[in-house]
């Protein structure tokens, strides 16, 4: 037996390989991520003639081009947490950190814990599609969020007070009144300057381009707003240059967004566990393909705890002598993207408050107990991904 160790970077990653007594075959050497090189590699580990242990850290999407030509040349190959790597690096006494050393102890791992590790296996190619657009959704929704709050910062220097009356409502930006609004009128000054009964006439006909027909009362008290606000950049060609990119960005981010859950959903309909997450209280055409992208093939998790764990939602025990822990915290070390659409499925079943769903009635039996606000629903949370496992599970047999 061989043990390979793998420290993956950007273009390039260090190898080294030590013989089943511990004793370095192999001294640490960089591999580029190219054809060449890593058929190299390949031919190398297959002409030592024994059974290797490929080991190697998941660093974000580097570690694709070795995973790759390992598949395809049959080589098993096994990924560890790279949390697990550096608490098992925290026992050296001596600790220096770099490329050579990170591969020489990945390959020690790999020796040590060759019975326990559990080799890759691809995912089915719409699991892996749904998480890969789940990523980039997420990062779409950031870069919106960011916009947002540009822009909220500079209406305060403009139009100070005006989302009190028109909220920011993006999730249709085309028929977002307050983006129209800071595209036609710019700041306060330049409602002053027009005069009441323009004005009017003008946001008028801009509340009928929209669907929002409860904004059309609220011109008078704009235009008081206006009169009383003290602005403090409103009468600047940059400041409404920057507003209107602000506007432009937060537009495409949430259509590119929502092209991009369309996709999702389009890829989850097409997988049977779908109709179960769709059928569960609080789950939406937006949280749903977002839920089951960050899970998964649920078929992998041998249990509803475990499906929590995953999540980082689990409180581990713990306990010494005699003393046992009652007060325990959920771990965290898990999937924060999947807590995070689970409780998003938690807020709106406070919102709807469906009386016949058991999640909704096991939050409001915490709640009533005096749980705090995050305890209770990070405790639904925990049965929402138990049902949800039971189930899927009942639905494959």
């Amino acid at each position: 037996m061989i043990a390979v160790g793998i420290d993956v970077s950007k273009s390039k990653s260090t190898v080294a390989i030590l013989n089943g007594d511990g004793s370095i075959r192999a001294k640490p050497f960089n591999v580029r991520h190219t054809a060449d090189e890593l058929l190299a590699l390949v031919n190398y580990i297959k002409g030592t003639s024994e059974v290797p242990t490929i080991l190697m850290e998941p660093t974000s999407h580097y570690h694709y081009p070795l995973l790759k030509a390992f598949q395809e040349a049959n080589l098993p190959v096994c990924l560890i947490n790279p949390y697990q790597m550096k608490k098992y690096g925290d026992t050296a006494l001596r600790k220096a950190k770099t490329d050579k050393r990170d591969s020489l102890r990945i390959a020690q791992y790999a020796l040590e814990k060759s019975y326990s590790l559990i080799p890759y296996t691809p995912s089915d190619q719409k699991y892996e599609d749904l998480r890969f657009l789940s990523r980039q959704y997420s990062q779409r929704i950031s870069i919106l969020t960011v916009n947002k709050v540009q822009l909220l910062a500079l209406l305060d220097q403009t139009m100070p007070g005006i989302t009190s009356l028109l909220p920011l409502k993006s999730r249709d930006p085309d028929n977002c009144v307050l983006l129209r609004f800071v595209k036609r009128f710019k700041s306060f000054d330049m409602i002053r300057k027009m005069g009441k009964t323009r004005f009017l006439e003008s946001f008028q006909l801009l509340v009928r381009k929209t669907k929002d027909r409860c904004a059309g009362t609220k011109g008078l008290r704009i235009y008081e707003l206006a009169l009383n606000s003290v602005t403090t950049r409103g009468d600047n060609p940059l400041m409404a240059m920057t507003q209107e990119q602000c506007v432009a960005l937060i537009s495409t981010s949430q259509k590119a967004a929502d092209e991009i859950n369309l996709q999702m959903r389009t890829i989850a309909e097409t997988l049977p566990e779908y109709k179960v997450l769709r059928a569960m209280a609080g789950v939406g055409d937006r949280l749903g393909p977002v839920i089951l992208a960050e899970i998964g093939d649920v078929r992998r998790f041998h249990s509803g705890k475990a499906l929590n764990a995953y999540a980082g939602n689990d409180a581990p025990p713990y306990q010494s002598g005699q003393f046992e822990s009652r007060n325990r915290h959920i771990s965290k070390r898990g999937n924060p993207a999947l807590r995070k659409a689970c409780f998003e499925v938690m807020q709106a079943l406070k919102l709807t408050k469906p009386q016949d769903d058991p999640v909704y009635l096991f939050l409001a039996k915490k709640e009533q107990e005096g749980k705090p606000y995050n305890v209770a629903k990070m405790a639904a949370v925990n049965k929402f991904l138990r049902i949800y496992y039971a189930r899927v599970m009942e639905l494959y047999k």
